[in-house]
């Protein structure tokens, strides 16, 4: 474990891309048209014709008023169209920079920029802004048009971007953009007013009744008054989460109706938090700021202070966000979005609630995407891509990173030539691995953001991945380096990032440990992690989780009374013993369901059920005890038991009726499981092989083979059955007197695969140092071992290997 940590090559993304450079100049006037090419690909390789399509590819046409332009050839659309973006900017001789401007300059656009919110121009603009501005025009009173300062802050991003670069520490403290917003307001006197001691400006002249007329007209007819729900969030520990009701009416704002929630007379001193969820999302948390609010309203642009609250901290409400919040608060999916004038709203329930809350542990995201929260587990171990159900471990880090306000995951994907892969398997002591190039390629295709040699790809056969991830500000927090090897490279990248969760449940699940338990946690993960950085970015935010989730979402196995391992009569299986039993690596489908019973069975609450679950028995994909009792039943039996409570957020996440599920939770009451096993599917033959044997059979006979090839210093072979090639591609591997190699099998799929590897690897010879020079040649055939072809008669050695005839 290190202490400390950083981003060695920062890459600043340019301030725009062309494409939105080019919309700003022409807006509508703009037209990009994108189509699909081909490209002529070359023959498999000599010997076998053999159909190729090429890879699809689109090019751009980009149409402005005065002229069109036409970008090359790329494998993704978006990619085409910021091509031709970019060609028109340099026709028009508009260079992209990829400097920020300087914090001065932000500063005078951060003024300008409040200016222009402020104007007649933007009220009709179709912003999300612009629509509170239209809401705050129907305030009765001194409140008449007069806007929340909180509002401008969280619904323009391009005001947010130039606080950031004028002050960086706004990205970890957000509402260090009001003293901002405050402070550029009070540069504009002639234009905007704003009380001392509130958090909201007005215009200093009405608008034109031209202008309302206008930019009301825009909106659409709405009904009286809107309804929604919404979770109030109490301060204090000991008051429980509860809903509230929204009525706002078509005359009112939204904002003033939470302020009296809170307390407040009206909206000008609700604060907002950052989005909870997609960026997308309009679910936030709205919180009252103190009576007195102090601005730091200092000359010293870089050094503006975090404005101490002084308040009681709502550890509730801040692990859902990220940041400090303040007091009793309110979460609600409300707001005014891009795609309308008109208000947008959902209803946010005590079971979403919950569900967010256990979402912010990596074992909580894999639980809601099976749907399965008393049931899943995050799995141990990545098996193969077929088997895996529920999110993948890669969009779940990706997710987790989001979260969090971190930087996407980084992955490097180390490619090693089969000879090397093969000796570092043998002196590590783990299997021996090797896939086709062309799956290698396809892969890379998909995933551009892996960092992997193209190189090395094409003539690889093992893996290896490292995943760094950063904070906003480029700081290293851990990084993850296994030193394992996979045949694809999709089951290296998502075996890494399995890694990386099974570390932060673990970790997240008592942060607290003593500093030798932390070492040997990151040494099981292989994991090196910069302490005081991830603290700031992840642990502060997990003060609720941490003492609520940690045993479930952390993998640890619930009490279980001794029903499952040492008292077999509280397990009643039930049916006909088929013989059709699970074993690790079978993929079972069963259906079960889960329900909260009082001692005694006398009540029963359904929480959850489904009929056909599947998951690979002996990876941990569900809690222990219910693997425990599947592993003692075969096909068509079922099974009842039952458990201990899980923690009680687990329990409101899953409910269905949640009204009756805490009434249930007041008495003493446990989970009963019921399942029946559906179906167990074995695991294929090539995956049983190689848990038996280290190499795997096929990979000890190939190797026997080339081993007494070597010693007959014969200069061309025939290899009947050859399959995907794999002997003829070993053969390329090592230095033999071999010159010509030829392959004769009857499956043209076969043929196919192995023409693509061969010719991969004979071309690329030249390019590194391989044994194989010697091999001028390769050639594969279609035919038999039991048909006579005359064209073979003259080939020194014949192979035959795992033929069945």
């Amino acid at each position: 474990m290190e202490t400390g940590g950083s981003l060695v090559q920062a890459i600043r993304k340019p301030t725009l891309t062309p494409k939105a450079i080019i919309h700003q100049k022409f807006g509508s006037k703009a037209s990009y048209t994108v189509e699909e090419v081909e490209e002529p690909t070359q023959n498999g390789c000599p010997g076998l014709a053999i159909l190729q399509k090429g890879p699809c590819l689109y090019r751009c046409s980009l149409e402005l008023p005065d002229f069109t332009v036409v970008s090359g050839s790329f494998k993704k659309k978006k990619d085409a169209e910021q091509s031709a973006a970019q060609i028109a900017l340099e026709k028009l001789g508009i260079n992209l920079s990829s400097d920020n401007p300087t914090a001065e300059e932000a500063w005078r656009e951060l003024i300008a920029r409040v200016k222009y919110i402020f104007s007649n121009e933007f009220l009709s603009a179709l912003h999300p802004l612009s629509s509170h501005f239209k809401a705050a025009l129907r305030r009765v009173g001194d409140l008449n048009a007069s806007v929340p300062a909180s509002v401008i802050a969280i619904c323009d991003g391009k005001l947010n971007n130039l606080c950031k670069i004028i002050n960086p520490t706004v990205e970890s403290h957000p509402l260090l953009v009001l003293s901002y917003i405050m402070r550029a307001a009070a540069g504009l006197p002639e234009l905007v007013v704003s009380a001392e001691g509130q958090l909201s400006i007005w215009r200093k002249d009405p608008y034109p009744p031209n202008v309302i007329e206008s930019s009301i007209s825009q909106q659409s007819d709405v009904a009286e008054s809107i309804t929604t729900t919404a979770i109030y969030i109490p301060c204090s520990p000991e008051k429980a989460v509860e809903p509230v009701i929204l009525n706002i009416s078509s005359t009112g704002y939204y904002l003033d109706v939470i302020g009296q929630i809170l307390g407040l007379s009206d909206a000008n001193m609700v604060l907002i938090s950052r989005t909870i969820g997609k960026a997308s999302s309009e679910t936030r948390l709205y919180f009252a700021a103190p009576k007195s609010y102090p601005l730091d309203m200092s000359s010293d642009l870089l050094n503006a202070k975090v404005v101490p609250f002084g308040g009681p901290l709502n550890a509730k409400a801040s692990s859902l966000c990220g940041q400090d919040i303040y007091g009793d608060s309110i979460l609600a999916s409300i707001g005014y979005t891009w795609k309308g004038q008109d208000i947008f709203h959902e209803d946010v329930t005590l079971q979403s609630y919950y569900r967010m809350l256990i979402s912010k542990i990596p074992s909580g995201v894999y639980k809601l995407s099976r749907e399965a929260i008393l049931a899943a587990e995050l799995p141990l171990t990545f098996t193969t891509k077929t088997n895996w159900k529920g999110s993948f471990p890669r969009e779940i880090l990706s997710s987790f990173c989001r979260q969090y306000r971190l930087l996407e995951p980084v992955f490097c994907v180390s490619s090693i030539p089969l000879k090397a892969s093969s000796e570092l398997s043998r002196s590590n002591n783990k299997p021996e691995v090797s896939e086709s190039a062309e799956q290698e390629r396809e892969y890379a295709n998909e995933n551009e953001s892996v960092d992997v040699d193209p190189k090395l790809a094409v003539l690889g056969s093992s893996f290896t991945c490292e995943v760094k991830i950063y904070a906003k500000g480029q700081d290293l927090i851990l990084e993850c380096a296994p030193d394992v090897l996979y045949k694809k490279q999709n089951d290296a990248v998502q075996s890494a990032s399995l890694k990386v969760l099974s570390w932060l449940n673990a970790y997240l699940k008592d942060t607290y440990m003593s500093l030798e338990k932390e070492k040997q946690l990151a040494n099981v993960f292989d994991i090196k992690f910069y302490r005081q950085i991830f603290f700031k970015e992840v642990v502060k935010c997990l003060s609720v989780c941490n003492c609520q989730h940690n045993e479930t979402l952390g993998g640890k196995e619930p009490e279980l009374n001794g029903v499952v391992e040492n008292d077999a009569s509280y397990i009643n299986i039930e049916g006909t013993d088929s013989g059709l039993c699970p074993s690790n690596g079978s993929l079972l489908c069963v259906c079960y369901s889960v329900s909260l019973v009082t001692k005694g069975e006398l009540q029963k609450e359904l929480l959850e059920s489904i009929e056909e679950f599947e998951f690979e028995m002996g990876t941990g994909a569900v809690i222990p005890c219910l693997e425990a009792v599947v592993s003692q039943m075969s096909v068509g039996q079922s099974a009842c038991f039952y458990t201990e409570l899980p923690p009680e957020d687990l329990v409101l996440a899953a409910a269905k009726d949640l009204a009756n599920a805490l009434a249930f939770l007041t008495s003493p009451c446990c989970l009963e499981y019921s399942i029946i096993l559906l179906q167990v599917t074995e695991p294929p033959e090539d995956r049983m092989e190689q848990a038996l044997f280290n190499p795997p059979l096929s990979k000890q006979r190939v190797e026997y083979a080339v081993q007494h090839i070597k010693e007959f210093c014969a200069t061309s072979l025939v290899d009947f059955g050859c399959g995907s090639g794999s002997l003829l591609e070993s053969l390329l591997e090592y230095p033999t007197s071999l010159e010509t190699i030829a392959g004769v099998d009857i499956s043209q799929k076969s043929l196919s695969r192995a023409a693509k590897v061969l010719h991969s690897k004979l071309v690329m010879k030249s390019d590194f140092d391989a044994p194989c020079r010697s091999i001028k040649s390769a050639i594969l055939f279609d035919g038999s071992i039991t048909d006579f072809d005359s064209r073979l008669c003259e080939f020194d050695l014949a192979t035959c290997l795992e033929i069945l005839y």
